[in-house]
């Protein structure tokens, strides 16, 4: 989603635009800031399939990036709360927290191996 989310950054009007229905106040703001914001999304969607691919191969540095990835969404989402997105902030940080604490479990934490490269 970050992915296209910049795509339709960069190139406003495409056929992805539609996808901005969902949040479209997030949409407006966003094309507000230029093109230039594109950026960050395209590393997010970087990020998010290094994060995939090392979890699927089962890598402490997969897991290591999953819980940096879902506690960065916890944060970000205690700061909706803050903001006072109260109901989205709280349902944002029930989920995400709900998965780090699953992510942070020592079972789940040893099934992935450190590489010997």
């Amino acid at each position: 989603m970050a992915t296209l989310a910049g795509i339709t950054l960069i190139w406003p009007g495409s056929a992805l635009d539609p996808m901005w229905k969902l949040n479209p106040e997030a949409g407006e703001k966003l094309r507000q800031l230029g093109r230039g914001i594109a950026v960050p999304f395209f590393g997010l969607g970087l990020a998010m399939v290094a994060a995939g691919v090392g979890w699927v191969r089962r890598r402490a540095w997969g897991w290591g990036l999953a819980v940096v990835v879902v506690a960065s969404q916890v944060a970000g989402d205690l700061v909706s709360a803050v903001r006072g997105q109260l109901l989205k902030g709280a349902v944002g940080v029930a989920i995400a927290g709900a998965l780090l604490v699953y992510l942070l479990q020592p079972k789940v934490r040893s099934a992935f191996v450190r590489s010997k490269t």
